[in-house]
């Protein structure tokens, strides 16, 4: 009478035991079939990130680029990664056949820009908030802010008149982060503004750094300062709902949000949003700004052009 629930128990054993094999089997023929493109991905979790971060990033790429080709897989910040360095393949990414892919950054960026900002999401989540800046931040929106605008170009440089030389980038990025403020919460405290500054570019510092919380590191001290930029936050979205404010600043278009069942947005997602429009627009704002200002110092001609165009709409 014991011999057949033995035979059973034997019986599911070997099932789940060839269930798992045959699965296993598959798996591996799937890897064969979606071959990667060359590299290394060097230790586990870490994989390459210690070696990228023990030189000059430019170098490290430039050297994977030469020994493998413009496209190579790698393993950067606990992510695996493919790397594409040439122009027809992000084309082919972004462009011809960006339904194939889904955009993904590894958790420890999600975590220290805030895991609400629009650009971790799809779907109708995005393109609310999408809409929602885009509107805010019209042409007539930033129209209206252009005398500001000019004078934090101004001050901007007058600071740096008794300097013999300067980087660029770093002046621009300075630039793109004080009309950032202003585009966001318009003619804000002059100590928000300082502390906004102040903890948002250790956030910045930490951003690329090794995901550790070991005190010290710059990881910990960027994730201790986005703590203290949702304090700020927080004093500054309290204060304008205490005055009731009315501003057409992207705050104002964030704290007025409504859905189509009428949820609006909490303090956490405004905070992350806010947040992850200052880092998405000030390195691209400022590369531009770089170039264009190195094209009109090449090009005298062209900077004649512009004036005369400037002097002729104003």
């Amino acid at each position: 009478m014991e011999v057949l629930p033995t035979l059973v128990y034997i019986n599911m054993f070997l099932c789940t035991l060839l269930s798992y094999w045959l699965w296993k089997d598959e798996k591996m023929k799937h890897k064969q079939r979606a071959k990667l493109p060359p590299g290394t991905m060097g230790w586990p979790y870490i994989g390459e990130t210690l070696q990228m971060y023990s030189q000059d990033p430019n170098v490290f790429f430039a050297a994977k680029q030469q020994r493998y080709g413009d496209i190579f897989k790698t393993n950067l910040l606990g992510c695996p990664c493919v790397m594409l360095a040439s122009p027809e393949a992000v084309r082919f990414v972004l462009v011809t056949h960006s339904h194939l892919f889904k955009p993904t950054y590894p958790k420890s960026k999600e975590k220290m820009i805030g895991p609400s900002a629009l650009f971790f999401h799809q779907g109708d989540y995005h393109a609310r908030l999408r809409k929602l800046v885009q509107n805010s931040l019209s042409p007539e929106t930033i129209r209206k802010l252009v005398p500001d605008i000019e004078a934090i170009a101004i001050s901007a440089l007058e600071s740096l008149a008794n300097q013999q030389v300067t980087k660029t980038f770093c002046q621009t990025k300075k630039f793109a982060f004080e009309v950032g403020i202003l585009s966001i919460f318009g003619q804000l405290n002059i100590r928000y503004r300082e502390e906004l500054k102040e903890n948002y570019c250790i956030v910045e510092k930490g951003y690329n750094s090794f995901p550790t919380n070991i005190p010290g590191t710059a990881y910990q001290k960027a994730m201790v300062a986005r703590k203290r930029l949702d304090q700020i936050l927080n004093e500054i979205i309290s204060e304008r709902k205490e005055k009731k404010l009315l501003e057409n600043d992207l705050l104002a278009h964030l704290l007025n949000f409504k859905d189509e069942k009428g949820q609006t947005l909490t303090e956490i997602q405004i905070a992350d949003n806010i947040i992850g429009i200052l880092f998405a627009a000030q390195d691209t704002t400022a590369s531009a700004l770089t170039w264009i200002i190195k094209y009109l110092h090449d090009d005298q001609k062209l900077l004649e052009a512009v004036k005369v165009t400037i002097f002729l709409r104003f």
